[in-house]
């Protein structure tokens, strides 16, 4: 039974990662079986992809020190017109760290520019906690 926490757990990390996986289907295959705590698999899912998001943003503060390098993928012109945007807009953009294809890239650029690992940590929870609650509560017809 401990076999489908950690299952949960790494699906959920390795999809908060720039990986292309998907943790959302195995979380509603278990709740659906009713052999599970709902609670608990809320929070294993909700901390393995919070844990994922944080390795993104720890790649983002580490790739920051080669964009002098030629070959780094954006100039330091542009690296300063994003820093902007994200002082601007970045924070509150990472309650979008839950969506496909945006909210990966995001926790990594949150590294890049910087974002206190504190905040980040608290803004991905927030954000990827209610979204795998509003599945569970869509998932056991909770909702409408």
């Amino acid at each position: 039974m401990g076999e489908a926490y950690i299952g949960l757990f790494l699906a959920a990390f390795g999809a908060a990662t720039l990986l292309p996986l998907q943790s959302e289907a195995l979380l509603v295959g278990l709740l659906l079986s009713e052999r599970y705590e709902a609670w608990l698999l809320l929070g294993v899912a909700t901390v393995g992809n919070v844990l994922g998001s944080l390795v993104n943003w720890w790649l983002g503060t580490r790739l920051e020190q080669f964009k002098d390098r030629r070959w780094f993928p954006v100039s330091p012109a542009h690296l300063d017109k994003a820093r902007v945007h994200y002082q601007r807009y970045g924070r509150w953009s990472l309650l979008l760290s839950w969506m496909p294809i945006i909210g990966d890239p995001l926790t990594l650029v949150a590294g890049v520019m910087g974002e206190p690992w504190r905040r980040f940590v608290l803004i991905v929870t927030l954000a990827k906690g209610l979204r795998y609650g509003a599945l569970a509560l869509a998932t056991l017809g909770w909702m409408g």
